[in-house]
């Protein structure tokens, strides 16, 4: 789906990975589910690239749902795979992953992520052999040169790309605009949140950016500016624990 002229996402927004194009090179942010590995030779194509345009696969965290095609294309056409430091060990699969248990959820909303994700191969994702880790801070040597917005919470090594050039902040599972478990839309903190409270306070280290495009890893394009999305995520969070 395209989203803007150089960015096309993956994934109807229950799980997004997303294509940047920048100067006829490809990054990939967020590598979904596995079975997104069929769709990404079509999305390239309607960009006018193919799999031989990608140069990295840079990824917000460490859930599973996020690492998705990243180990294929690792192994198979030797993309190199980026995460923050405190996520390498998760997405290689040597850790425990952080998140709390379902609650709150509906049954429906829950249901329809079971199955969408049990469909495209999210009960057959293979952790990353190899990683190459980034700190906060950091500007990347990828196409699109993103740099790196520590957002611990989520889980440990979340984090924010901010690529300037194409006017997006990809913020990972940080802020999502689509609730997996329980249905609700808007900006809030993502489901799976490991420490709420860590999570909410990082979202401080996003004041004063501006991008015209928030992409989340759950729901759709926010374009009503960062400011706003982080208001609607502290809204949110007063009112769940009032």
């Amino acid at each position: 789906m395209q989203l803007s002229a150089t960015i096309r996402r993956i994934g109807n927004g229950t799980v997004n990975s997303y294509l940047v194009d920048d100067g006829g090179e490809i990054t990939i942010v967020d590598a979904g589910l596995s079975g997104y590995w069929r769709d990404l030779p079509g999305e390239l194509a309607s960009m006018g690239r193919t799999l031989a345009d990608v140069r990295s696969v840079v990824l917000t965290h460490g859930h599973s749902d996020h690492i998705g095609f990243a180990e294929r294309i690792r192994r198979e056409r030797r993309v190199p795979i980026r995460i923050e430091e405190l996520d390498a060990a998760l997405a290689r699969g040597e850790a425990k992953n952080p998140a709390p248990g379902l609650r709150p959820y509906r049954a429906t909303p829950l249901l329809q992520f079971l199955v969408y994700t049990a469909l495209r191969g999210g009960l057959r994702i293979p952790p990353i052999r190899e990683v190459i880790t980034f700190g906060d801070g950091a500007t990347l040597d990828v196409p699109g040169a993103p740099r790196v917005i520590h957002l611990p919470g989520h889980t440990p090594g979340s984090a924010a790309l901010h690529f300037p050039r194409h006017d997006a902040l990809f913020v990972g599972d940080a802020v999502a605009t689509f609730a997996v478990t329980t249905g609700v839309r808007g900006p809030q903190l993502a489901p799976f949140t490991a420490d709420p409270s860590e999570a909410l306070r990082s979202l401080d280290r996003l004041e004063g950016i501006e991008a015209g495009w928030l992409l989340p890893g759950h729901g759709e394009a926010w374009t009503d500016g960062v400011a706003a999305a982080i208001e609607r995520v502290r809204r949110s969070r007063s009112a769940a624990t009032a």
